[in-house]
């Protein structure tokens, strides 16, 4: 899908209630990244203004669990986070696996990249998080109607493009970029899907 220019106030009502009919289909109502059923397939490249990486990037979600594969193709060096109501256990790094409550954490302290893990389930579908944990985002729509922008805990979530999802028949973001301050990812999804 082509993206637009940002919309003009009368068309901000209109955008409003897409995005809120987006996130019900979603099961993003409330705003609980880790509730909905999410599996995502896609290329990643991180940085952190110092280091970078690029890789294959596995994310499959639902009722309060969190599976992340992440894999380095050229050098071979895979992590795997999982995370659910007892906390995170982050594997494939020298050390063995480290346990943790705080999924980002375990994640930047073993690789230097700072991925806000706890909100990316809502933001890499273009849904703002739960502001009571996240904060007031802010949200910048399209021609279309669909998220170009959100900016919410200090990062910019941009949406470069669009695409009609086979199983919800949602339009679903196929090109991801956030930053904040020197923290980079940028995603390109290959595949949404269900488990």
């Amino acid at each position: 899908m082509t993206r637009g220019s940002v919309t003009s106030p009368p068309d901000a009502v209109a955008a409003q209630a897409t995005q809120l009919a987006r996130a019900d289909a979603l099961g993003l109502a409330t705003g609980d990244c880790a509730a909905a059923t999410l599996v995502l397939t896609g290329r990643v490249a991180l940085s952190n203004g110092k280091q970078g990486g690029s890789g294959q990037l596995e994310w499959t979600q639902g009722a309060g669990s969190l599976h992340l594969l992440l894999s380095a193709p050229i050098t071979r060096q895979q992590w795997i986070l999982d995370v659910d109501a007892a906390g995170a256990t982050l594997q494939g790094v020298p050390s063995g696996p480290l346990h943790g409550s705080d999924a980002a954490g375990l994640l930047r302290d073993a690789t230097g990249w700072d991925v806000p893990v706890a909100a990316l389930g809502c933001w890499m579908r273009a849904v703002a998080a739960d502001p009571a944990r996240f904060g007031v985002a802010e949200i910048a729509y399209g021609a279309d109607l669909l998220p170009m922008r959100i900016a919410q805990q200090g990062w910019v979530i941009d949406y470069r493009d669009w695409k009609r999802d086979p199983f919800s028949g949602l339009p679903m973001p196929t090109r991801i970029n956030a930053q904040r301050g020197d923290s980079r990812i940028r995603l390109i999804v290959d595949r949404w899907g269900l488990e």
